[in-house]
């Protein structure tokens, strides 16, 4: 199964996480949570924004990483990840600490898709949903596997 993901950071050069959100290719399946952010620590554009959009929970990063990797064991046996960035996974696989047995080395880069018409068309459609915002990572999440559906 592919799992969407999506993740945002308070800047470029640090990239430490605010939130991060999963979603199965079934639309069924899904996590959203955050990480307490200093805002000190946020560029501009972060503070512009994501922070207004963020949603909660907020957890810690030990309970965020224990949550998520039951959330993993919940998944098919099989799990690819699908991103539009390799900084994505990274992210993941640092706040996971250790790859869940279920999830592949391999991930499906997006990033040839978004600039195609049908994917980027979806992403917008979907992003035109007053209560499914830009820069939200679960949104963002959802939006890229419609883009795929649309491909």
């Amino acid at each position: 199964m592919l799992v969407f993901i999506d993740t945002e950071y308070t800047n470029p050069e640090t990239k430490k996480q605010i939130s991060i959100g999963l979603v199965g290719e079934d639309g069924q399946k899904q996590f959203y949570a955050e990480v307490l952010a200093n805002k000190d620590e946020c560029n501009r554009f972060v503070r512009e924004n994501v922070l207004p959009v963020l949603t909660g929970p907020v957890m810690e990063l030990p309970e965020l990483r224990q949550t998520l990797l039951e959330w993993f064991k919940g998944m098919p046996r099989k799990v690819v990840l699908a991103a539009d960035s390799p900084i994505e996974i990274r992210l993941l696989m640092d706040l996971l600490g250790e790859r869940p047995s279920n999830v592949t080395q391999d991930w499906f880069d997006l990033r040839p898709l978004i600039d195609t018409t049908p994917y980027h068309a979806a992403v917008c459609k979907y992003h035109e949903q007053p209560d499914q915002p830009w820069h939200h990572a679960l949104h963002d999440a959802k939006a890229h596997r419609e883009g795929w559906f649309a491909k």
